[in-house]
């Protein structure tokens, strides 16, 4: 609300999150015609952050992001994560980065509005 827009839903992935798990949970929120944009905020304490952004590689392969998907990645391994988020740029063009949750919030809000 604080930057011009309200969540739809929210989902905790914990610490267990796997490649099958982000794909079924984008499928699901994708399926929605409603959705316009996704916020991804982690911060990986138990789950490592490489292993997040591999899952959200193969969800936005397998599901496609057609909308903007904006991802805040901290914690364990988050430089690692950074890379290789940024080395899908070309296959998954609507796959945002954050550096905080502000500047994700801002980022999704602008990415929706446009």
């Amino acid at each position: 609300k604080l930057h011009g827009a309200e969540p739809a839903n929210f989902l905790d992935v914990g610490g267990s999150v796997t490649p099958e798990g982000a794909v079924e949970a984008f499928r699901i929120i994708l399926s929605d015609e409603r959705v316009k944009g996704v916020l991804v905020n982690i911060f990986g304490g138990i789950a490592k952050c490489d292993t997040i952004a591999n899952a959200l590689l193969a969800a936005g392969r397998e599901v496609g992001f057609k909308v903007p998907v904006v991802v805040r990645l901290e914690g364990t391994n988050v430089e690692l994560a950074r890379k290789i988020l940024d080395g899908a740029k070309d296959q998954l063009p609507t796959l945002i980065a954050a550096t905080d949750l502000t500047d994700a919030a801002k980022k999704v809000v602008a990415a929706v509005k446009a």
